[in-house]
């Protein structure tokens, strides 16, 4: 009887993993993605620091937030450095970029991430994440 139950006990193990393993629990690397398109980054900070955002909260520049034209606040973006490939995900926070050809405008923390802190604009990608 002990042996019926220990079997039944792994069993039922290795079904609630195999089960877990295919739940859609997504990790980052694994989270699908729609192109939204390239285009130029810039990125916004200290002047901005503390000042109400356009969804109510409060602009921080440590964190990785941007600023999108249509995304609905709360988005979740991939934003990719076409100079270095390197990447950040970014939460929608605030309405811009005004200025002419941005597309996107990142926290300095999101900047650094992706290394564009000095040249100040970048080629980017955009990826929405589901």
């Amino acid at each position: 009887m002990r042996l019926f139950l220990r079997c039944c006990l792994v069993f039922l193990l290795l079904g609630v993993s195999a089960c877990a393993s295919q739940s859609g629990a997504s990790s980052p690397s694994s989270r699908q993605v729609m192109l939204l398109g390239e285009g130029k980054a810039s990125y916004y900070g200290g002047r901005h620091h503390g000042l109400k955002t356009a969804s109510g909260e409060r602009f921080n520049k440590n964190d990785l937030t941007a600023a999108h034209k249509t995304l609905p606040f709360g988005t979740r973006v991939k934003v990719t450095n076409l100079n270095n490939n390197r990447v950040v995900v970014v939460r929608i926070n605030d309405r811009g970029p005004y200025a002419h050809g941005r597309v996107i405008d990142l926290s300095e923390r999101a900047a650094r991430e992706v290394g564009m802190l000095r040249a100040g604009v970048a080629s980017v990608k955009l990826e929405l994440l589901k």
